[in-house]
């Protein structure tokens, strides 16, 4: 009897890796959501979930001073600084707008 569940469940990945393109694990598996995104941006750039635009920006120099190439930091801290201030900015414009507009 294991050995039948073994080869239908087998068989069901098999055929979901055929017809999606991917295994079931890789379907059920959840991608980080926006709001933990944003958490990780305020993070990164140390401003508090009121920040206003001015101190994304200030926070945003603040850090890319320290990490940018020119002074021995990585391009790829220079990306993820320049990504969180675009997505807080984008955040900030969009909690403006409002939900019904």
């Amino acid at each position: 009897m294991l050995f039948k569940a073994f080869v239908i469940l087998a068989g069901l990945s098999v055929l979901c890796r055929w017809a999606l393109g991917k295994w079931p694990w890789e379907v059920v598996r959840f991608a980080p959501g926006r709001r933990r995104a944003v958490n990780s941006a305020r993070a990164l750039l140390g401003v508090a979930p009121a920040a206003g635009r001015e101190d994304i920006i200030a926070a945003h120099r603040r850090l890319t001073a320290q990490v940018h190439p020119d002074r021995g930091g990585s391009t790829t801290a220079m990306q993820e600084a320049n990504a969180a201030r675009d997505l807080l900015l984008a955040e900030l414009t969009g909690a403006q707008a409002g939900p019904g507009e």
